[in-house]
């Protein structure tokens, strides 16, 4: 592994309680529960959200990435942190994760194709995480890439991909500082299945599922809009922001309302989309003056 984060960045961190280093995978994690960041909505089954994915990475059916995944290795893993930022580097997973204790929240997820789920994530929040490599003024947004690796992602070796790896998202600054935004490394008490986006994935519950990308290994602090990868791919379906808007429809289908899962059928289970998946209170003053039908 790679040296201590301090060693890496020249970081000097006070003591602090942390987990330790990032269990095997299916292993428990230690964490603190967090009502004021969770709901008392029914749970999706465990099953359900390990076996209902997009992670286009290894195929485009929805219970691909659940056959496929385990072939991706996520020990050791590294995140290399570039841009804007005092202290860049090329950090170890346990470095990263350690001096932070894990918290368990409860979030909905919506996805674009207008099902959803309620998700119990452990993971650190995102500002924690991202104040530790000191943005520059500069910083004006976050970029994030996934994994690329053909050999382990079978779905990236397709001759039928439109997408153009690797997967790429990002965030405004102040939407990756919001209390919401969740560096997520597990769900139901447990690490993350690599289907889920093992062994870190970005979690932004006001926001369609695509921007919460998954198996992240690079973080660029820059000054312009990053490219997305649905923003690129079909700019007038995907916008940059993708933030949950029932007012605003996608071109081939309506987004007020939702399937929540689990449903046997496809027709079961409908309830109606809330603007920014019901955390209006978090974050609408992050779009203040904003014509959400304009920026999309």
């Amino acid at each position: 592994m790679a040296g201590t984060l301090a060693a890496a960045a020249g970081l000097v961190m006070p003591p602090l309680a942390y987990a330790g280093s990032l269990p095997r995978p299916g292993e428990s994690l230690d964490f603190r529960k967090m009502p004021a960041f969770s709901t008392d909505e029914k749970l999706t089954p465990y099953d359900d959200v390990t076996s209902y994915n997009n992670f286009y990475e290894f195929g485009t059916d929805k219970g691909d990435p659940a056959r496929y995944a385990d072939a991706m290795k996520t020990a050791p893993w590294n995140v290399k942190v570039e841009g804007a930022c005092d202290r860049p580097g090329n950090y170890a997973l346990e470095d990263l994760l350690k001096p932070h204790d894990y918290q368990e929240r409860i979030y909905r997820h919506r996805c674009v194709e207008a099902w959803s789920m309620v998700v119990p994530w452990i993971g650190i929040p995102l500002a924690d995480m991202l104040k530790r490599f000191q943005p520059t003024s500069q910083a004006n947004y976050v970029y994030f890439e996934t994994l690329n690796d053909p050999e382990q992602m079978r779905g990236q070796r397709s001759a039928f991909s439109t997408i153009d790896w690797p997967y790429q998202e990002g965030l405004r600054m102040d939407e990756a500082m919001n209390e919401l935004s969740f560096m997520a490394v597990g769900l139901y008490g447990k690490t993350l299945p690599n289907q889920n986006g093992a062994p870190l994935r970005l979690v932004v519950p006001w926001k369609y599922g695509f921007k919460s990308i998954k198996s992240i290994v690079r973080i660029r602090f820059q000054e312009a809009m990053p490219p997305t990868t649905w923003s690129r791919l079909a700019p007038n379906e995907y916008g940059f922001y993708a933030n949950v808007n029932p007012d605003v429809d996608h071109p081939r289908w309506s987004q007020k309302r939702e399937r929540r899962l689990p449903s046997a059928l496809f027709s079961a289970n409908w309830i109606d989309t809330r603007l920014f998946n019901g955390y209006e209170q978090q974050v609408a003053g992050l779009y203040k003056g904003m014509d959400l039908r304009r920026y999309f």
